[in-house]
């Protein structure tokens, strides 16, 4: 954690919410403060996409929306997340919008000097590519991990039009790479088509587990939080949240949406569920804000990510204070 007293967002009791600085929750810009804890990082990379085009305006509508947050304190989870860690918006990558290859290093590239062992960035996209070179980076710093991934769709594909990194591949090549620990990913949220039978063949043999939408139908979103914990245990974890997780009547502004998918309410109960994991980095993904309506979309990612860092943070500071109360016994 840093040292100095974390420079909290702008105060919305004498700036106006719609007023001020366009960051993330009107948080501090990166070079505004000595030191942080964790990043937020704009990356408007669409250029995977395969169905609707428009991710690239995601971290632009995602961080408009968040201005009607209030940042100060997280009811559900007890925690002050922007007041007792410093939290930044690290601005936007810069990569090209042409060259899929290309875009994925320089993402990699401006995203790994954010990331450290005590240091944490929370990606918001830009469409389900970005999630690959956000992993390679924080393989240099954790080695392999644990995937979390909310979404309607595996994107374990092989390729699409013969092209081997897309949205819906990520995380077959993360797998193939060495990115990810064995037997300890999972998706949650999966529904909707497959092109084929062997899609889930394929998605088993790579190691992952599913709770489908149909499955918490039956066992609940308490047995699906149960299912989760035990499987993570204490890995390092990278929750990747594509918004189209969430049914279309309440993330409309997303590039593939599908019908049958989770009300806002359970995928914020299954985020506050799963308070206590180690997430060492999240990306929230695929918000394509003109196809969205009253800015519901925008709005939904936004609180996701205010979740993101409730969970960051609280799980720092029980180990920070598991940590002192193990030295006090020790010099006892």
């Amino acid at each position: 954690m840093t040292t100095h007293k974390p420079i909290g967002p702008v105060d919305a009791t004498k700036v106006p919410r719609y007023a001020g600085l366009g960051t993330f929750a009107r948080l501090p810009q990166i070079d505004a403060v000595p030191d942080y804890d964790i990043a937020i990082l704009g990356v408007p990379f669409d250029g995977g996409c395969s169905f609707r085009p428009g991710a690239r305006f995601g971290p632009a509508g995602v961080r408009e929306a968040s201005r009607l947050l209030r940042p100060g304190y997280h009811v559900e989870l007890g925690v002050e997340p922007v007041l007792d860690a410093q939290v930044v918006d690290a601005g936007d990558i810069a990569c090209t919008p042409y060259n899929i290859t290309r875009a994925v290093e320089e993402i990699e590239e401006q995203a790994l000097p954010l990331m450290g062992p005590d240091k944490k960035v929370v990606a918001i996209g830009g469409d389900h590519t970005i999630a690959l070179p956000m992993l390679r980076a924080l393989n240099k710093v954790h080695g392999p991990v644990t995937l979390l991934h909310f979404d309607a769709h595996l994107d374990t594909w092989d390729t699409y039009f013969d092209e081997p990194i897309t949205h819906g591949t990520i995380f077959r090549r993360a797998f193939e790479e060495g990115l990810l620990l064995e037997d300890k990913s999972m998706h949650v949220g999966i529904r909707g088509p497959v092109y084929d039978q062997k899609d889930f063949l394929d998605d088993h043999a790579f190691g992952f587990q599913i709770i489908r939408c149909s499955d918490i139908d039956v066992i609940g979103v308490p047995a699906a939080i149960q299912k989760v914990k035990e499987r993570l245990g204490d890995t390092p974890v990278y929750v990747s949240i594509d918004i189209d997780v969430l049914d279309p009547a309440f993330a409309p502004g997303t590039g593939t949406p599908e019908m049958g998918g989770l009300h806002s309410r359970e995928l914020l109960a299954l985020l506050r569920g799963l308070d206590g994991i180690n997430i060492v980095g999240a990306d929230v993904v695929e918000v394509a804000p003109a196809y969205d309506h009253a800015d519901i979309t925008t709005l939904a990612a936004a609180t996701v990510v205010f979740d993101l860092l409730g969970l960051m943070v609280n799980r720092d500071k029980k180990v920070r204070l598991a940590d002192d109360a193990a030295l006090e016994g020790a010099t006892a």
